[in-house]
């Protein structure tokens, strides 16, 4: 089997593609479920190839099939015909899980990156949350059509609910009734694509403009997983980052607000908000005690988001920014635990 991060591999795997000029090889880490390479040519064409791998690089055991990469080469093609920023698509090779894609054009710069420095910008918020609101709502117009291309949902299966969800359960007994309701409830509300991975990881910030990365995991689905998933990233980073706590609180209120605004008229939206705030507690949990725990947080901070979630599930709020708010309350009460 091809090992793109093998230099010498690579290059004889592209020259049966008609490719014969070597490039330079950069190896790109920081992923788990993928190898991830740039190609540059002295011509200036550069492009980002993706491999899918059997076995996570977790330190548990985490397997998903490597047929995924099949699902994120159709995605970058349907997301970009909704509009969504996504770079291009260059080829994709089932028989050795991997594909191609143009790199994005450089300078740009990793929005978790710029969050975790500090730099929350309420613009790329707004964008981002925009993003999302035209995924889900441009989509479900094309339902027919849509959900039965993304109907398999063995990926969403193997990289989230069994690793967020399933596994957390186990670790979190208290918690395991109200998450296996979440799961319920997941699996049965499938109105739109949803993409299973939009984290700020996952976003590009090129001329203040946000591209979207990472698409494997997408799949015909429950919006409130998105909303929950991208609500736990802004919320960890205000556990992390207590000097930027405030920005951090806004940019999770509006993120909600922006996306709210977007999408309240489409017939799916009236029981969406709490389904979101079901993920969101579901995720803020998985992403402490799941298989893919954020790497960032320090022990301690993990004590503190595990205490505030589960204070929160004595009374669940109702409402997205009653969420932002209790929580970041939480952090405050549970400041220095390590329970």
């Amino acid at each position: 089997m091809l090992d793109i991060e093998d230099r010498d591999a690579l290059v004889a795997y592209l020259r049966t593609r008609g490719v014969e000029d070597a490039p330079d090889v950069e190896i790109l880490h920081g992923g788990v479920s993928n190898r991830v390479v740039l190609l540059r040519w002295p011509s200036g064409v550069r492009w980002v190839m993706k491999q899918a791998l059997a076995k996570l690089r977790v330190p548990v055991d985490w397997f998903s099939s490597p047929e995924r990469i099949d699902r994120e080469a159709l995605a970058l093609l349907e997301l970009a015909a909704l509009g969504i920023a996504v770079p291009k698509l260059v080829f994709h090779d089932p028989e050795v899980h991997v594909l191609a894609m143009e790199a994005v054009a450089e300078p740009h710069r990793n929005w978790k990156t710029m969050l975790l420095d500090g730099d929350v910008r309420m613009a790329h918020v707004h964008e981002f949350a925009g993003m999302l609101a035209k995924m889900h709502s441009r989509s479900s117009r094309g339902a027919d059509r849509l959900a039965a291309l993304f109907s398999d949902v063995r990926f969403f299966e193997s990289l989230r609910i069994e690793p967020y969800y399933v596994y957390t359960a186990r670790q979190v007994p208290e918690a395991a009734a109200f998450i296996h309701r979440v799961i319920a409830a997941t699996r049965a509300n499938r109105v739109c694509l949803v993409h299973g991975d939009f984290s700020p990881k996952n976003i590009l910030v090129r001329e203040d403009r946000l591209i979207l990365l990472d698409h494997e995991v997408c799949h015909w689905g429950d919006p409130a997983f998105d909303l929950g998933f991208a609500l736990t990233h802004l919320l960890s980073k205000a556990n992390h980052l207590a000097r930027f706590r405030p920005a951090f609180q806004q940019a999770a209120t509006e993120f909600w607000s922006v996306y709210w605004d977007a999408v309240r008229q489409q017939e799916w939206a009236e029981p969406l908000q709490q389904r979101a705030v079901a993920s969101a507690l579901a995720c803020l949990l998985a992403r402490v005690d799941g298989r893919s725990r954020l790497e960032y947080l320090a022990p301690v901070e993990l004590a503190r988001q595990r205490l505030t979630v589960l204070a929160l599930l004595e009374e669940v709020p109702v409402a997205v920014p009653t969420l932002v708010d209790e929580f970041v309350k939480g952090l405050a009460r549970f400041e220095g635990s390590t329970v």
